[in-house]
């Protein structure tokens, strides 16, 4: 049976030889409006590796429109940079595609030199709070004219599709929606006026481009935005695009400013594929689904249930580029799936920084972490199977070397398979299977509990050493904590201990929240048991949604300083809050605990001694490193790194990043 991941499919009269599309991403790796040599190298990268169709962006198509970080459209003398991007992407075997945009309300002055920002109306977002100045009706139609420039632009640089960005809260989305567009004019009031922007724009650039140039639109299937936009009139937005020369469009999901969890772990895979349907029903050219798609199954699902007729592929190929090669060859177990944590894509971001990637190491720096063979090939022994030790393996064997990993466990993944036992968090345990696999693959020798110690050194005779063997959770000192009622976070997240009714979390770091989130879901209805009472009509709906949230434990989360989740990223932090609100966990701040009792604890709090009742106390108080190895391979000469949570705690980013960094020093 054909693969339907890898039948073609035309947008307009361009063949396209894949379903994979790669939709555009900032990617913070331009610099005054022209693409860096980083961008490019990451851009061929993914074209390497199999994707079908790559699109960039986004595009600028005036200097109200983003920021010099931003790729340039806006003027004749950024073709030479837009040309370089096109031919890197068609020469490694892609077609090529750019987005246009204008970001409106979402762009700040400080990206404008003091000026303003300009939106359909003078309406602030959450995002910058500042309020825009409302353009001109001459000023609109000059915005649609720089659109259409701006295409005919990318058309000459050589790309084959132009895509335009009319979703997500930008400029094209403030005059769609009700929420942003309080116009009297020709482009406000009803449903049909604030659809002509978009129109318009839509039959400028068909005009500038000529009747046979591919035309894309990127637009939300609901804009999850409280007095917005959802399916139904999107879906006839969608169909009025196709009448005005629109070849195929993207359907994206919510404004930035969405309450809605959009590319978060705890977003299902693949769930949104409900709006690419609806867009589907309404339109006779291809429709492209997006969103938490990062796995060849859900893919195949989607596109063979009618779903969609391509499927956007954005995060989940910054993970793994060679996604679309792995799934063609039949070498699924080996994809890189992307944990949607969002810290070095979208939390970079927020930072100013260029995209980097949790998963990946070689993102973003594609040319600069380029393994290369080593040129005397030696023994590396790896003590630690968790996702420093893993990665450190894969990578020193990719190079050449003969690679020994002992693990003192009975299974390789090590703490990400506690990161991934909360609810929503499912991704990391995937993670960790991921790289073991990649190790197999690599022809790393693996021996399983089995901790490093003289006896192995002497029976491997390593040339070099690189100690990942992690941490252990941290004991702090309050009087009480040998009692019985006293557990670790970690023997929780492992499912090694109950716990009672009512549960004191001490800690408010990631590893606490997490493990206050889990046993706060001890109880609900799980996804399954939701479906199956709602649609046999067991019980009334607002009591499905309270079984849905509302476990049976009381859950406490102590945290000594003024916040909680505080070593979440930006774009997981809000959703971890949202979540622990919703499920009803009690936040106490500045609170410290400073003795435990068999029936709860006391705390110390700005408001003075407060006594807590609690059936367990769950300690999350932090972690300390455990290198056991570093010592003996310095009493026997041997050359040896330390990397991950056994040097320094860290994130999971960080042993990721080292563990590459040591296999590719050997």
């Amino acid at each position: 049976m054909t693969d339907p991941l890898f039948l073609p499919v035309k947008i307009g009269n361009l063949e396209i030889k894949n379903r994979i599309y790669l939709p555009a991403m900032h990617l913070n790796m331009a610099k005054d409006f022209v693409p860096l040599d980083r961008m490019v190298d990451f851009y061929a990268r993914r074209a390497a590796g199999g994707a079908g169709l790559i699109n960039v962006g986004y595009a600028t198509i005036n200097r109200y429109a983003g920021n010099t970080m931003c790729i340039g459209a806006h003027d004749d003398a950024f073709i030479p940079g837009l040309s370089r991007l096109a031919a890197a992407i068609k020469e490694n075997g892609s077609k090529a595609s750019i987005q246009l945009n204008h970001s409106g309300r979402y762009n700040h002055s400080f990206f404008l030199g003091g000026e303003q920002p300009v939106a359909p109306s003078p309406i602030a977002s959450r995002l910058t709070r500042e309020v825009p100045r409302e353009l001109a009706v001459d000023e609109v139609e000059q915005t649609i004219a720089d659109f259409a420039a701006a295409a005919l632009r990318a058309k000459k640089a050589g790309f084959d599709v132009v895509d335009v960005l009319s979703a997500t809260g930008y400029i094209i989305s403030q005059f769609l929606s009700p929420i942003t567009n309080t116009r009297k004019d020709k482009y406000g009031g009803s449903f049909e006026n604030r659809m002509r922007f978009g129109l318009d724009v839509a039959r400028a650039i068909r005009a500038a481009v000529g009747p046979d140039f591919p035309l894309t639109f990127r637009i939300n299937g609901n804009e999850f935005m409280e007095g917005g936009l959802g399916r139904r009139e999107l879906s006839r937005y969608a169909a009025e695009l196709a009448k005005n020369s629109v070849d195929a469009i993207c359907v994206n999901v919510g404004w930035h400013e969405a309450r809605v969890p959009q590319i978060v772990t705890g977003v299902p895979r693949g769930v949104f594929r409900y709006l690419s349907r609806a867009v589907k029903e309404a339109v006779n050219i291809p429709v492209i689904a997006s969103h938490r798609i990062n796995d060849p199954v859900i893919a195949r699902e989607m596109l063979s249930d009618g779903m969609c007729d391509m499927v956007a592929i954005g995060r989940g190929l910054i993970a793994d580029p060679d996604f679309p090669l792995k799934a063609k060859e039949g070498r699924e177990e080996q994809i890189i799936h992307c944990v949607a944590c969002a810290q070095g894509c979208f939390d970079n971001l927020f930072k100013l920084k260029a995209v980097e990637c949790l998963c990946n190491p070689e993102a973003g720096y594609e040319k600069e972490r380029c393994l290369s063979k080593a040129a005397s090939p030696k023994k590396v022994l790896v003590a630690g199977g968790g996702a420093a030790g893993l990665v450190a393996a894969t990578t020193a064997a990719r190079r050449g070397h003969k690679v020994v990993l002992c693990e003192k466990s009975s299974k390789l993944g090590g703490q990400l398979h506690l990161a991934g036992a909360p609810p929503g968090r499912e991704e990391f345990s995937v993670l960790g299977d991921d790289l073991a696999r990649q190790a197999i693959a690599a022809g790393v020798q693996i021996f399983l509990n089995t901790g490093v110690d003289n006896a192995i050194l002497e029976r491997e005779k390593p040339d070099a050493v690189i100690a990942a063997t992690g941490a252990l959770p941290a004991s702090p000192p309050i009087p009480g904590v040998e009692s019985a009622n006293v557990v670790q976070a970690w023997d929780v997240l492992a499912g090694k201990v109950f716990t009672g009714k009512t549960v004191v979390v001490i800690g408010g770091g990631a590893v606490g929240f997490e493990t206050a989130l889990l046993l706060a879901e001890k109880g609900t209805l799980s996804g399954d048991d939701l479906k199956f009472l709602l649609v046999n009509k067991a019980e009334d709906i607002n009591d499905l949604y309270e079984l849905a949230i509302k476990g049976t434990k009381k859950v406490t989360l102590v945290e000594m300083t003024n916040s909680v989740g505080t070593d979440f990223g930006k774009t997981t932090r809000w959703t971890m809050l949202q979540d622990a609100q919703r499920a009803g966990i009690t936040m106490l701040t500045q609170a410290k605990a400073v003795a435990i009792k068999p029936n709860g604890l006391t705390l110390e709090t700005p408001d003075g001694t407060k006594e807590i009742s609690a059936d367990t106390i769950v300690l999350a108080a932090g972690s300390i490193p455990y290198n056991p190895i570093a010592g003996l391979c310095q009493k026997k000469g041997i050359p040896c790194q330390t990397v991950g949570d056994a040097g320094k705690i860290g994130r999971a980013f960080d042993a990721i990043h080292q563990g590459f960094e040591a296999g590719r020093a050997v």
